[in-house]
């Protein structure tokens, strides 16, 4: 080959290699990069990009779990509202001396009516059972419905994080379908070896592999999202937000008062101490003896001794009390006790657990924040820096192309890892702020419809 073509070719070559490496080097300018090269897709798609807002309402209509805790809140107010009824009376016929050989002479027959008056404050002491219960539905409510926005926004910024990849992973699958090219130029001018061929070609078909991984991931993260926010049919959208946008600082002593404090968990569990200490005052409230009553008016037609005429009218009048000699309900006390200790110790048990994941979770998202900070501050624009010094160094012939090829691999590697760094960093604040809440489509903690408290009448 003579001078003059080595010469053509290297120029082309170089100027091919050019056009393929300069364009990057905005890319690896950290944020202003992402911010540049979105900036049109947002003016264009910002109208019908779906919100944060929107997916979270969609959740809140049609999640099943939500009805389902609303029904349990329900269900309480339902058992509350049987349990203060007082027992029905009876009313009946009774009759006496139904003699076949007198009937008309001696029978006697009645009307009645039989109530039992219950005492010890029964009825108002088991209204408070299920009104603890309740409260507890309640708590149970509000915890599922802070469970389901968790999932909504954990799933939200996943899908984030999936565009930015798949984005990336596009530009370097074009990168390497570029130096395919550019390596069969030079290939077929004598300015490459067989290798150098192979190895662009691998390196094409491992960034389309990674392509389609990145793809198939989005597609699970939104399948997922569907199946949270109840709808089957939401297909994979363009999202507005950023993933850059600023994480509010969090402070450890702080989540965990607010924790403590305001967690729906530890709500539900305060309730069912309160309830088992209702469960307790009603089953010594069964001690007391409720009141027997009965009466009743009708007619005698047994005849008056020297008149012979019928008796007449009469009328009759029962009372009376269970006494509780033999059983003082001292079962169900016991076992109301032994619960009671068991709701208080899983308050403690609770409040223990939370913690522990408290702390690990805050470690993930002090973890996140820092990679976040090490990467904006310094891995970027060093892998950056870095790429830029080999592309320079190469148009003056002083570094080998391979060289780079890594260098640009590093920072799509970097950036990639960065875009993973700021997902979980979102993630872990909005578990830090959510109570550590998750499981949008786990069933919510329901208790028994046909759970009674402890000692409730029988006969109701």
């Amino acid at each position: 080959m003579s001078t003059n073509v080595k010469s053509r070719a290297k120029k082309l070559a170089m100027a091919i290699l050019f056009f393929q490496l300069a364009s990057p080097v905005a890319f690896s300018q950290s944020n202003a990069w992402e911010k540049a090269a979105n900036a049109e897709h947002k003016q264009t798609d910002n109208a019908t990009a779906l919100t944060l807002a929107e997916l979270e309402r969609m959740a809140l209509e049609n999640n099943p779990t939500l009805a389902q805790a609303d029904a349990a809140i329900r269900v309480a107010e339902g058992k509350r509202k049987q349990a203060g009824l007082f027992p029905n009376p009876i009313i009946g016929y009774q009759g006496e001396e139904l003699s076949t050989r007198a009937f008309s002479e001696k029978s006697e027959h009645f009307f009645f009516v039989e109530q039992t008056i219950l005492t010890g404050g029964k009825l108002k002491k088991s209204r408070r059972i299920f009104e603890h219960e309740q409260t507890e539905a309640a708590a149970e409510k509000e915890a599922q419905r802070q469970r389901v926005l968790n999932s909504v926004r954990l799933l939200y910024y996943e899908a984030l994080a999936a565009d930015e990849r798949i984005e990336l992973r596009k530009q370097l699958s074009r990168l390497a379908d570029e130096a395919v090219k550019i390596s069969e130029e030079l290939f077929n001018i004598g300015q490459a070896d067989r290798p150098d061929l192979l190895e662009a070609e691998v390196e094409a078909q491992q960034t389309e592999l990674a392509l389609i991984d990145a793809e198939n991931d989005r597609e699970k993260t939104w399948q997922m999202m569907a199946a949270v926010v109840g709808n089957p049919a939401l297909k994979p959208a363009k999202l507005a937000g950023n993933l850059e946008a600023a994480v509010p600082a969090l402070d450890r002593e702080s989540l965990l008062v607010s924790l403590i404090g305001a967690s729906p968990e530890i709500k539900s569990a305060r309730a069912r101490v309160e309830r088992a200490r209702a469960v307790i005052d009603r089953a010594k409230a069964e001690r007391a003896p409720d009141i027997f009553l009965r009466g009743g008016f009708g007619y005698s037609l047994e005849k008056l001794e020297g008149t012979g005429r019928a008796t007449g009218p009469e009328g009759f009048i029962e009372a009376g009390i269970r006494i509780p000699l033999f059983n003082r309900n001292q079962g169900n006390i016991a076992a109301a006790q032994a619960e009671l200790l068991i709701a208080e110790r899983d308050v403690q048990r609770l409040e223990l657990s939370l913690r522990a994941r408290l702390s690990a979770v805050f470690a993930e998202y002090s973890s996140s924040l820092r990679a976040v900070e090490r990467f904006q501050q310094r891995i970027l624009p060093r892998a950056g820096k870095a790429y830029e010094l080999y592309l320079a160094s190469f148009r003056q012939m002083a570094a080998a192309y391979p060289q780079v090829l890594i260098a640009q691999r590093t920072m799509f590697q970097v950036r990639e890892e960065y875009i993973r760094a700021l997902a979980r960093l979102h993630q872990n604040a909005i578990r830090l702020q959510g109570f550590l809440l998750t499981g949008g489509l786990d069933a919510p903690a329901m208790r028994g419809a046909a759970e009674e408290g402890a000692g409730d009448a029988k006969d109701r």
